[in-house]
């Protein structure tokens, strides 16, 4: 249960948004190959940024490239020659003017793509994939997230036959569209063959209220209703 659809595309419009910020029925075909040309050349280029995704907007005549990575100052390089270097070969890429903007992520940890990324590494590096992934879950959970579930498939271990390995921490509920849960996937080209790597990571539920959260209401609730029986406020305001 739960797998049968893309745990982000589900959320489209709930609380998740477009990784593509854009409208032209005229011109789609050309701009969907464009977006993925320029995100298949900066991945490759900035393969040592741990870069999680990359959002590209298309203000009028304009493009603008939003680039989410733990490590900024790589992308950014020595006096900003890194990213002019970027800017240049986007516009040549497009013919169009561009703008890149860097966004930093503070907890590396809890962003799914990353950890995928950091496993696929590790089975390169030819470490054992069990330890590979109890690692990425403990530091997933000590970084505060609710749940965590990591997935391998391909031949593990350097068996002959390719098998399924997951293991999961916590509760990640893939059917809750208020549950705001990443995806990442990454491949690992390992000497034996192809791995992939599959991480959901469930970080809270929006729109719920926490116990602080009704705490701290029934504590203004009965702070109201002392000062009204007091007579210090009048009951039209209270209920405002």
């Amino acid at each position: 249960m739960g797998h049968k659809v893309h745990p982000k595309s589900v959320r489209l419009g709930y609380i998740r948004d477009w990784e593509s910020k854009w409208f032209s029925l005229k011109e789609m075909p050309d701009f969907i190959e464009e977006d993925r040309r320029l995100r298949v050349y900066l991945k490759n280029q900035l393969k040592l940024a741990s870069v999680s995704k990359i959002v590209i907007e298309r203000p009028g005549k304009y493009i603008r490239v939003n680039i989410y990575t733990s490590r900024p100052g790589i992308v950014i390089g020595k006096g900003g020659q890194g990213i002019e270097n970027l800017r240049k070969e986007v516009e040549s890429m497009t013919s169009k003017k561009s703008f890149i903007n860097v966004m930093e992520i503070k907890k590396p940890e809890l962003d799914a793509q990353l950890a995928a990324e950091g496993i696929a590494f590790q089975l390169e590096k030819q470490i054992a994939f069990r330890r590979a992934m109890k690692k990425t879950i403990e530091k997933a959970m000590a970084s505060g997230a609710g749940g965590i579930k990591v997935m391998v498939s391909g031949r593990l271990g350097g068996a002959e036959i390719a098998r399924t390995e997951w293991l999961k921490e916590g509760r990640v509920p893939l059917q809750t569209f208020r549950a705001d849960i990443d995806y990442g996937f990454a491949e690992s080209y390992t000497t034996m063959g192809q791995i992939g790597v599959k991480v959901w990571i469930f970080k809270k539920e929006l729109f719920k209220k926490t116990t602080k959260d009704l705490i701290e209401e029934a504590k203004l609730v009965e702070a109201s209703s002392d000062s009204i029986e007091q007579g210090k406020l009048p009951k039209q305001e209270v209920s405002k």
